[in-house]
């Protein structure tokens, strides 16, 4: 399917969008579909904040040095993220 998340690719936050910081992890708002997302876990915040300067999303998990038994779990949840349009494949 065109568009579908791939892990191997550079993804980076989409300008539309802002994150802020809140007690249980932070908001994502976008202001072009006007999408308000949750994300709940400290370490997919920043993992989130970090992609662009990843040559992929496999690398940015390295780099932010994700356990292996979670890194299903942070895919999940960053193909969510491009579903909803929060994060965009560069």
């Amino acid at each position: 399917m065109p568009g579908a998340f791939d892990p191997a690719r550079p993804y980076e936050v989409d300008p539309r969008v802002a994150i802020r910081r809140e007690p249980f992890g932070a908001l994502a708002y976008h202001y072009g579909n006007r999408r308000l997302t949750f994300l709940r876990d400290d370490a997919l915040v920043a993992l989130v904040r970090e992609l662009g300067d990843h040559p992929s999303v496999d690398d940015a998990l390295d780099a932010a040095r994700i356990d292996t038994a979670r890194r299903p779990a942070f895919r999940t949840a960053l193909r969510a993220l491009a579903e909803s349009e929060v994060i965009r494949a560069r």
